[in-house]
Parts: C-alpha cells; structure tokens; sequence
C-alpha cells in the first residue's frame, strides 16, 4: 500500500497531535488537549513527570490506548482511519523488556520481522545489520537472557529498527544502565536519527535530553506547559550557572559578589549561579582581588533540569494560574 505523500514531504510532520484527550473509565484525565508537532529528521524529547501523560500519550501514538478525542497523524496518515497504514510507519522502543529470553538475538529479530511480512532472507541481512549498529552481532547467537542489561536495551532498539521505521519512539531507552553504557547508546540513537530516522525520546535523565534533543515538550498534569527548541526553551532561564576549578586551597571566607550565589563544594571547586546578563569577568575580578584564581570553568549540565521544575508540579501549576 503506498502511504499519502504530500507534494512537499518535508512539510509534513513525522507527528502531528492535534486538540488529543484522554479520559479512563475511573474519571481520571490524562490528556486535556494536547497539540503538538514532530517535524521529519527532528530528535525530539517529550518530557514529563510521573503520572504527567506522557505514556498515555505514547500508548496512544502507537495503537495501544483509545484515545478519547483529537486527531493523530503519522507522516499525514491518519492513525484513526488508517491505523494499520500509520503503524507501518512506526517503530516503538518499550521501557519493559518484552523479548524471549530464551531465543537468541538473531532469532528474536528475524522472527519479529516475520510478523510483519519480511522475507526470511531480507530480514537475515537486515539482522546482522543492526545487530553489528548495536554492537551485538558477536551475541547473535547466544541466549538472550546471558546478555548484561545494557545489551538487552540495545537489542530492543535493534529490534524495532528492522520494519525501517521512519519515526521511532523510544520510553526510557536508558532506564538502570550505567553512564558508559548510555552514552554509547546515545551515538546509536544519533547514528539512527543522521541516518534519516525521526526520533521522540522520553526520558528522566534530563542531561540526555539536552544533549541528544534538538526540540521538545514538557507535559504536566495532561496539558503541554511548554514546547520548542531546545536553545530557545533553554535561553529563557536568566540564571546561569558555573563550576570553576580553583588554582591552590579556597579561602575560609569567600568573596559577596552582588547578584550571585557562590558556594564552596570542596577545598578547590566554586559552585556560581549568576544572571545571564552579568559579566562574567566581574566575578573573577572579584575572586582575583581576594587571591583566588580560576584554573578552569566549565557551564553546569542541569539546565534543562531547572527549566523542568519551573515548569512542572505544584510551583509550576501555581505559576500558570498566576499568569492567566
């Protein structure tokens, strides 16, 4: 079946939402009418507390909660009037391991194929393809319950890139892997999205938002409360924040820099919080005449992190309605 392409296919969004609810059966609303835009080659992050709507929405995208109102199109495809079409299109990551541990990589990936009905032959090249993409083909034919956590994660992904997705939707692709591990799957998710592959990541670890992400969208309590570039969203905090690596041993008693919050972690690292607007020479000036030189600075990683709790929970919520 050949899919709707428009005469400009790079206008059409991987994922257009449009006014989505959700209510379930126990009275709770999930989604309040959540709209946004996916556009093609785009690595987004949908982000969110706990209980925020983010795996309705999901389960929704993907064929596996009814949606109670809005529209869903996948690549322009409607995912209620086509649903089977738009599924073709897709490819899901879960957050639960959901393979046989007892089969082997090769053979969960060639069977998964199958069911989707892709020659046996095609989908043995297709296999060790992603296996070697995910650094497994040396597993292949081991029990898949031997594999190590991140192993496991990995083949998950390798799994759901053997329909050749054109939109891949990972839900905490990362969950309980050590940092080595994680960051040797982002360069797998960035070799996928290079390859033309567009990807909606979920995730609590917000450090692999900001540095994986090029757009994205904060969900709190079933509404959008925030979406766009990642740069954009990020240059509305007007505070920044530094660590400087001192050269000796700090003083007892720090300089007062007016408008900053200087803190001691140990004997030779500053922590600096500072408005955007101010220059930072003022501040080593500052350090400089009490003797304390700076060896090295470099920007804090959580800035994504504050943005996230301004914008979420009950300070967040408070803020909305101070602001309507």
């Amino acid at each position: 079946m050949a899919f709707p392409v428009a005469d400009d296919a790079a206008l059409v969004p991987a994922l257009s939402i449009t006014d989505l609810h959700k209510t379930y059966d126990t009275g709770v609303f999930a989604l309040k009418g959540v709209s946004l835009q996916v556009m093609p080659g785009d690595f987004f992050a949908l982000l969110g507390p706990n209980g925020a709507g983010k795996s309705t929405l999901i389960g929704i995208v993907t064929s596996l909660v009814n949606k109670s109102g809005g529209e869903v199109r996948v690549f322009g495809v409607d995912l209620a009037r086509d649903r089977s079409a738009a599924m073709r299109l897709l490819g899901l990551v879960p957050q639960e391991l959901n393979f046989n541990m007892f089969e082997k990589p090769l053979d969960i990936l060639v069977n998964y194929a199958g069911f989707y009905g892709i020659p046996r032959a095609v989908a043995l090249m297709r296999a060790e393809e992603e296996l070697k993409r995910a650094q497994l083909w040396d597993k292949a034919e081991s029990m898949s319950r031997t594999l190590s956590g991140g192993m496991k994660r990995r083949l998950m992904i390798a799994r759901a890139m053997m329909t050749r997705p054109r939109l891949l939707i990972l839900d905490e692709p990362t969950a309980g892997v050590d940092i080595e591990i994680r960051r040797g799957m982002w360069k797998t998710l960035k070799d996928i999205n290079a390859a033309g592959t567009t990807i909606i990541l979920t995730t609590h670890y917000l450090e692999e938002a900001e540095s994986l992400c090029r757009n994205v969208a904060i969900i709190d309590r079933g509404h959008i409360v925030e979406q766009g570039p990642m740069r954009t969203l990020l240059a509305k905090l007007d505070v920044e924040g530094f660590v400087l690596d001192i050269d000796g041993t700090l003083p007892a008693q720090l300089p007062l820099i007016e408008g900053t919050t200087l803190v001691a972690t140990d004997d030779h690292t500053l922590d600096l919080d500072m408005p955007r607007a101010m220059d930072l020479n003022r501040v080593f000036a500052a350090l400089a005449g009490d003797g304390i030189r700076v060896r090295s600075m470099r920007t804090k990683s959580n800035r994504l992190e504050e943005l996230f709790v301004r914008l979420t929970g009950d300070a967040g919520a408070a803020r909305r309605e101070q602001a309507a």
